[in-house]
């Protein structure tokens, strides 16, 4: 590897990125065969930059958890084999008993993402059991504090006061001592989502179920816990939703889109929710002259459910949005590019260039992966590949190279099954 002096980093321009957020209360089920409403997939002209999975109730048996943690569970290998070819790369997770969060982003971004922090928080048995509570995922993007919640709140009518405690509780624990990582609320963007599991208050279960079949939502919304809750707390009115323009995403017979059939008859109720809450800025000063806020804004491109998917008694909740913003960070810490012809027969030689702020560790890696692309689109023998600069200090992918071939001719061998392999 031959080191090349250090560049000095350009202006940065503004950039949008799309981002698709998913939560889903799965009830214990295997994936279904097809997810490409839930991720967007059928839409031509959606051009996804990432996406933040959450799931709840995930199979949490003994064995299932024993699995899961010798291999990728069910739902995230999934999610990688359908994401996968499309250039998205599983960043981050953390699983916490049925608890799953996911952080996919196109490859192209993965020097600008670094993984901060993960963090557990449960609230069950008093604090001591992970059934309920939140899981947690820190990072910087472009240079931006951004904060990832997927929790799962009490459940029941009557327990509205508990799930409110466990929303300021998840929040007040997001705390990163000992890290040079500011206060959640001081965070430029928090994205929280999941079974918040507030329910309707006041009407009758007749009531609810006609006002949701001739689709007048709007006496619901005035009933929603979660909606009145923040008519009276400040900090949770500073979380902002989109209009609930869908059903009630909770309780349904499995297998079928009939709400609760059972003895129990539950009253259906937006239990599956999605939030976010941008940075405070600061009361302008007439006697003070401040420097204008850098560029970032997230405005809602959709908020719906997917009534589709039968396998829970819950139906899956996704937003779409873009965030607008001026990166912090306009240029990777590392720039990396393959030299001369690549074959087996001649030494591998990279240059690579880094910012003068950039501190390497003699920990530090550089990996050779191959890109996957859809095959519809691009031949099978247009193998591409990428290398990526991992920095153990930051714990992240900090510089990565653009897709260039190594020629197949001298130094592919025949594997048991007669497919070409690449020696690497």
């Amino acid at each position: 590897m031959a080191a090349v002096k250090p560049r000095k980093p350009t202006e940065p321009r503004g950039k949008t990125l799309s981002i698709h957020v998913v939560t889903w209360n799965v009830a214990s089920a295997a994936p279904p065969l097809d997810l490409s409403d839930l991720l967007q997939l059928n839409k031509d002209n959606l051009n996804l930059d990432i996406y933040v999975i959450g799931l709840q109730e995930m199979n949490c048996g003994i064995l299932s958890l024993l699995s899961d943690t010798a291999f990728e569970d069910p739902w995230s290998s999934f999610f990688m084999d359908v994401l996968s070819p499309l250039s998205f790369v599983k960043v981050s997770s953390v699983r916490m008993q049925g608890l799953l969060l996911l952080f996919f982003a196109k490859h192209q971004h993965l020097p600008f993402v670094q993984i901060l922090s993960t963090k557990s928080t449960p609230t069950g048995l008093f604090g001591y059991w992970g059934n309920k509570g939140g899981v947690t995922i820190c990072l910087k993007l472009y240079g931006y504090y951004v904060s990832i919640i997927n929790c799962h709140l009490p459940p029941h009518m009557a327990n509205n006061d508990q799930r409110l405690e466990h929303f300021d509780w998840i929040l007040e624990m997001q705390n990163f001592e000992g890290q040079d990582i500011p206060n959640i609320l001081e965070h430029d963007l928090i994205l929280w989502f999941g079974d918040m599991n507030f329910r309707i208050d006041d009407f009758g279960l007749h009531f609810v179920r006609e006002s949701i079949k001739n689709r007048c939502y709007s006496d619901l919304w005035e009933k929603d816990q979660l909606s009145i809750a923040k008519r009276h707390d400040p900090l949770l009115r500073e979380f902002q939703e989109g209009p609930l323009l869908f059903p009630p995403t909770y309780k349904f017979d499995k297998n079928s889109n009939n709400y609760d059939t059972s003895e129990k008859k539950r009253k259906p109720a937006w239990t599956d929710r999605i939030l976010w809450r941008m940075k405070r800025q600061p009361q302008a000063n007439p006697h003070t002259q401040r420097l204008p806020a850098p560029h970032f804004c997230l405005s809602l491109r959709s908020y719906v459910s997917h009534m589709m998917y039968c396998i829970s008694d819950h139906k899956p909740v996704t937003s779409t949005f873009d965030l607008e913003l001026k990166p912090l960070v306009s240029a990777p810490l590392i720039t990396l590019i393959p030299e001369r012809l690549w074959t087996m027969e001649n030494d591998m030689l990279i240059s690579y260039s880094l910012t003068p702020d950039f501190l390497s560790s003699p920990w530090d890696w550089i990996g050779l992966y191959k890109v996957y692309f859809n095959t519809s689109n691009i031949p099978e023998t247009e193998d591409q590949f990428l290398l990526c600069y991992y920095s153990n200090s930051l714990h992240s992918v900090v510089g990565i190279s653009k897709p260039f071939k190594i020629q197949p001719g001298s130094f592919l061998a025949e594997d048991p099954l007669g497919e070409a392999q690449p020696h690497i």
